[in-house]
C-alpha cells in the first residue's frame, strides 16, 4: 500500500482568537486540538505528518510536539511564509498547500486538515480507507452535516457544498454562517437560511500528489492579479471549483458523522475543553 501522510495547516494568525490557537490548551494532559488529529490520522494508518507553520511560531509548536508526541515524532515542519512574497497575513490555505510542496510525494497521496477543527476519529478512519484508491485527477472530501459543525453562539465560515451522486459539484465559502434566535441556521453575509443536513467542507481533503502541478498554475494566475493586495487570499475551495470547472479535477465526497468542535472566538474555549472531554470519553 502507498505511503499515506497528513498535512496540517498550523499557520493561521488566529486574529478573532486574540493568539496562537493553535497550541490553546483543551486536552487534560495540556493537548491542542492538533494532537488529537495526529494521533487519530496515525490510528487510522497515516505515517508522515507535515505541520505547515509560520516562522514566528515554528519554534513553540515544534516543542510542544516533543513535549505531546516524543522526540521520534515523524512530523517535518515546513514555514508557508518561506514560499511567495512576503507579507503579514497568510496567503490563504492554496498557498499553504503548496507550500508543502517539496516535502509531498507526486506519486502518494495526502490528508489535508485544519490545525484548529477537531475531526473524530471516524472521519480519519473513512478517509484513510479511501485515501489509496484515489488516482492523478482525483480527490476527496469528508463533509459533515452543517448544523454539527455550528458553535452554539458565534458565527464562523463553511465551504457550502452541492453534491450529485457522490461527487462535488460545487463548493461555496460562506461567511456568517451561525444559529439565530429561533434555532434556525443563516449566513449573515447572504441574509440566506441554511438547511441543518446540508454538507459541509471543514477542509478535510484527500489528494493525490500530483495536484501540486494544478494548484501552482491556480496560485501563479491569482498572484497575477492580487500581488499588492495586502488581505486578499487564495483560498483552496475556490482554487478546487476552477479546476473542477476546467475539467481537470474530480472530488469525491464522503460523509462523516463526527460532531465538530473547534476554535475560532476567545469564549470558545471552554465550550472546546468540556467537548473535548465528553467525545474523547465515548
Amino acid at each position: 500500500m502507498k505511503k499515506m501522510s497528513l498535512v496540517v495547516m498550523a499557520a493561521g494568525l488566529g486574529s478573532r482568537f486574540g493568539g496562537t490557537k493553535q497550541l490553546a490548551k483543551i486536552g487534560p494532559n495540556g493537548e491542542a486540538i492538533l494532537d488529537y488529529t495526529i494521533r487519530d490520522a496515525q490510528s487510522a494508518g497515516v505515517e508522515d505528518i507535515v505541520l505547515i507553520v509560520r516562522t514566528e511560531i515554528a519554534d513553540d509548536i515544534k516543542s510542544h510536539i516533543e513535549t505531546l508526541h516524543g522526540s521520534k515524532h515523524n512530523c517535518t515542519f515546513v514555514c508557508q511564509d518561506d514560499f511567495g512574497p512576503q507579507r503579514k497575513k497568510p496567503w490563504g490555505t492554496t498557498h499553504a498547500v503548496l507550500s508543502a510542496r517539496n516535502v509531498v510525494d507526486e506519486e502518494s497521496s495526502f490528508l489535508l486538515v485544519n490545525a484548529d477543527d477537531y475531526y473524530g476519529p471516524a472521519s480519519f478512519e473513512l478517509a484513510s480507507n479511501q485515501l489509496p484508491l484515489l488516482c492523478a485527477g482525483e480527490g476527496m472530501l469528508i463533509t459533515f452535516q452543517l448544523a454539527k459543525t455550528l458553535p452554539q453562539s458565534g458565527e464562523v465560515t463553511r465551504g457550502v457544498c452541492e453534491v450529485t451522486n457522490g461527487l462535488l459539484t460545487q463548493i461555496v465559502e460562506t461567511t456568517g454562517i451561525g444559529f439565530n434566535s429561533s434555532g434556525e441556521i443563516i449566513a449573515s453575509s447572504t441574509d440566506q437560511q441554511l438547511d441543518k443536513e446540508v454538507p459541509v467542507s471543514l477542509n478535510l481533503w484527500g489528494f493525490h500528489g500530483s495536484i501540486m502541478k494544478p494548484l501552482e498554475q491556480q496560485w501563479d494566475q491569482f498572484l497575477s492579479e492580487n500581488v499588492s493586495d495586502e488581505n486578499s487570499e487564495c483560498l483552496l475551495p475556490e482554487s478546487i471549483h476552477n479546476l473542477m470547472n476546467a475539467g481537470n479535477l474530480v472530488i469525491k465526497t464522503f460523509s462523516s458523522e463526527e460532531e465538530w468542535t473547534g476554535l475560532t472566538n476567545p469564549e470558545d474555549l471552554e465550550v472546546v475543553q468540556s467537548r473535548i472531554q465528553e467525545l474523547r470519553s465515548l
